[in-house]
């Protein structure tokens, strides 16, 4: 075996010294593009349109070469998996074959790389977008230092782009041409525009789906076509929007809704047990079902279809009554079809659904790895039971508990010993749509969601506290489009209160009144607003996730108390005999996802957020300060050790926990993650941040968030990481390499940490981090 290894690194060091050993006579290795030049850009490429169109060329001109760095057709560094194929091809050797296998990669030929066709292709990519006297020249440049080697240069010429002269919408049935002049400032295409087939086919589908919501159940976009004229006048196309000749006549029939039949079976239908069928008849509905009793009420289920006889057909509609009996949640499958009746213009609707079971039970025990660097074995118990009121809803009790340690070391001494354990209780009632009195109906036609919740958590932090949560609120989740949530609770009251402290902890409270007023026992009324977009689950290549939060607390209520007397802010005003917080609090992150291939990625994240105490409260709830550090935040440092600012306890160890916290956070994270090999993959990473406070504290200097200190006060770090997929779930050991601290370390200039003595950290978690 040793001799083996000798031999398999000897043949690997000699194939690095010559790339070019299995290029064939007469070809060449390809070593990227050396240039695309668009050589009239600057007149003929100013609009969005162009820029599309230059970005879409350079795209159909890419090719990666071995040693491609992130997948760049320019950026090449050590062509390693083509040293393995030089090396190993012609190996006999067991291993040099499994790593020859496994590492190897295939020399990228010129040949291969075609850079004629990808001209060609790219000059049809410029003619969609109006470009239609473009040129686009491929040219291989072989390397001075080695013949075998060459790079290719593109030579792009626009030419001047065609733009729209006039648009008319002709040869439509009579209804059908009103009902696109009704939309006429809907028009995706308009005179004047640069010509651009993608806004053309967005404008095809556009006029398909208005008609299809109107009754035009057969049309189609593909019935759709466009005939331009470009002779007329040089530069310009007069555009016809038109049927198709081969259309077929159905395609223009109106469509109305006819009978509607729903048909709802038990979920142990196929067993034998209960198969008659008892029927109801609703008006114009006829409602069959297989129990003693009526399993679903007709009133919830209607709501949710909002499809009515003697309607036009919908398209919309019809997906919207599709997301809604999903969203009931307790279907386990079903069906929407459209008969048409014969004879008639008539569509009559048969909605068949399968019940799901009743009781949903889960019973998870697995190891959780939080945010705020615990880790540790957990459980949770979950008993749901569906469709309790016969109208979608669902009662669920959870019941949860978790020990944790932390994990990781500080950046100065050995790591801290911070244990807890926590128990909680959680009781849910969802109902599968808006449930609020006198609300407009057309809000109900959106997919929405409304949930009351009563909850109980008691955290224990040995050596510090033990703390108990308790609280409730309704929330409300309204989904505006597939990929935009809203979610308001406009009401959540939770009560914190210290159980028991120890003597270590009261000694730091002693010293340090923020933390002794933000844990003190206290109602926290609040009402709050959020905001998501969340394209990850569909079809683009790059994936944007964007959270936006609001949060008001103790505002109503002292809205209250002022109308009976006490000034709005006024102090030490109870709730219940107890203080209440009033604050204001902001967040946001945005999350983008580059996809360069199906092994690379680039992962960026950017948060924000602040809470402005006043009025009955001094100093913002510990709960909802925050903290930066840890597994999913900066990875080069510890949970809480860093800010606020450049600030630094005297004691760390003792201090870490407690007070390292802020009422302004900023946070930005970039991941180059990439495949190693199978399933497991590698991350490349940098980490900066800091929390700060937003009004002075004497007690914590250098805290305050300040401009002439701003930048200097920014914690950086690197590292490098390993994912293991499973498929259910991602293992994740994290190395951080902490660069630069925002307190005194004791070194000068900008890296004042010495990262393999003091600066770096160990993380393992579950998932991503963000």
């Amino acid at each position: 075996m040793k001799r083996a290894i000798i031999y398999i690194l000897t043949t690997l060091l000699i194939a690095s010294c010559s790339t070019t050993r299995y290029v064939p006579e007469g070809d060449k290795l390809y070593t990227g593009i050396k240039d695309v030049e668009f050589t009239d850009a600057l007149t003929n490429a100013t609009g969005p349109v162009g820029k599309t169109a230059m970005e879409e060329a350079r795209y159909a001109l890419d090719y990666a070469p071995n040693g491609s760095i992130a997948g760049s057709s320019t950026l090449r560094g050590l062509p390693v998996g083509l040293w393995w194929y030089n090396g190993l091809r012609d190996s006999e050797s067991m291993v040099g074959k499994w790593l020859f296998n496994k590492l190897a990669t295939e020399p990228v030929l010129v040949s291969k790389v075609n850079p004629n066709l990808h001209a060609d292709v790219a000059t049809n990519v410029l003619k969609y977008y109006g470009y239609f006297n473009n040129s686009v020249e491929a040219e291989v440049i072989p390397s001075e230092k080695n013949p075998k080697k060459a790079k290719v240069s593109y030579t792009v010429t626009l030419g001047t782009p065609c733009h729209y002269d006039s648009i008319s919408y002709c040869n439509f049935t009579q209804n059908a041409d009103s009902l696109i002049h009704s939309a006429w400032d809907k028009r995706i295409i308009r005179p004047g525009q640069q010509f651009n087939a993608a806004a053309m086919e967005e404008e095809r589908t556009r006029i398909s789906n208005l008609l299809r919501n109107n009754g035009y159940y057969y049309f189609q976009p593909g019935f759709i076509t466009f005939l331009a004229d470009t002779v007329n006048r040089p530069g310009y196309a007069n555009i016809r929007v038109q049927p198709t000749a081969d259309m077929p006549e159905q395609a223009t029939d109106v469509r109305r809704i006819g009978d509607i039949t729903i048909r709802v079976r038990n979920n142990d239908m196929g067993t034998g047990l209960r198969q008659k069928a008892d029927t109801l008849k609703f008006r114009h509905i006829t409602y069959i079902y297989y129990d003693k009793k009526v399993p679903v009420r007709i009133g919830p289920l209607m709501r949710n279809i909002q499809i009515r006889q003697g309607e036009l057909y919908s398209q919309d509609k019809q997906q919207n009554a599709v997301n809604k009996l999903s969203q009931m949640n307790i279907f386990n499958n079903f069906r929407l079809n459209l008969v048409p009746r014969e004879g008639t213009d008539l569509l009559d609707l048969d909605i068949t659904t399968q019940l799901d079971k009743p009781y949903d039970f889960t019973f998870e025990l697995n190891v959780t790895s939080k945010s705020n660097n615990q880790i540790g074995p957990g459980s949770e118990i979950s008993l749901a039971k569906r469709n309790v009121f016969r109208g979608g809803e669902t009662l669920k009790l959870t019941l949860s508990g978790s020990y944790e340690w932390q994990t990781d070391d500080k950046i100065e001494g050995k790591a801290a010993i911070v244990n807890s354990w926590e128990v909680g209780a959680d009781l849910s009632l969802n109902f599968p749509r808006l449930y609020f009195p006198l609300l407009n109906r057309r809000y109900l036609r959106l997919p929405a969601t409304t949930s009351f919740r009563l909850f109980i958590d008691e955290m224990n932090r040995s050596g510090f506290f033990r703390m108990i949560q308790a609280g409730g609120d309704a929330t409300y989740k309204i989904q505006s489009h597939s990929t935009t949530t809203h979610t308001v609770i406009p009401f959540r009251l939770t009560y914190d209160m210290l159980l028991s402290t120890t003597q270590k902890f009261d000694d730091i409270v002693e010293n340090n009144k923020a933390i002794r007023n933000s844990f003190r026992d206290q109602f926290i009324p609040a009402m709050q607003y959020c905001y998501s977009y969340d394209n990850t689950k569909t079809r683009h290549r790059n994936k944007t996730k964007v959270d936006v939060s609001v949060t008001s607390a103790g505002n109503i209520t002292s809205l209250f108390f002022a109308a009976f007397g006490k000034p709005f802010n006024q102090k030490n005003k109870n709730l219940f005999g107890n203080p209440y917080a009033q604050f204001i609090k902001a967040t946001t992150e945005l999350r983008q996802l580059w996809k360069i291939d199906n092994n690379q990625y680039i992962a960026t994240r950017f948060m924000a957020g602040a809470i402005h105490s006043y009025g009955n409260s001094e100093y913002a709830p510990y709960s909802e300060q925050f903290y930066i550090g840890g597994s999913n935040s900066l990875r080069g440092f510890s949970i809480r050790s860093i800010g606020p600012g450049s600030y630094r306890p005297d004691n760390v160890n003792s201090y870490t926990y407690l007070d390292e916290t802020g009422t302004m956070k900023l946070e930005a994270n970039v991941e180059y993650r990439f495949r190693i090999v199978s399933d497991l993959h590698g991350a490349l990473f940098v980490d900066a941040g800091n929390v700060w406070l937003l009004k002075e504290d004497k007690e914590r200097p250098g805290g305050e968030i300040k401009a002439d200190t701003f930048g200097k006060q920014i914690a950086l770090n690197t590292g490098i990481g390993a994912r293991y997929d499973l498929g259910i779930l991602v293992l994740r050991l994290d190395f951080g390499l902490g660069l630069h601290a925002p307190y005194d370390t004791g070194r000068s200039g900008y890296f004042n940490l010495n990262p393999l003595k003091d600066g770096f950290a160990w993380h393992f978690a579950i998932g991503y981090p963000f």
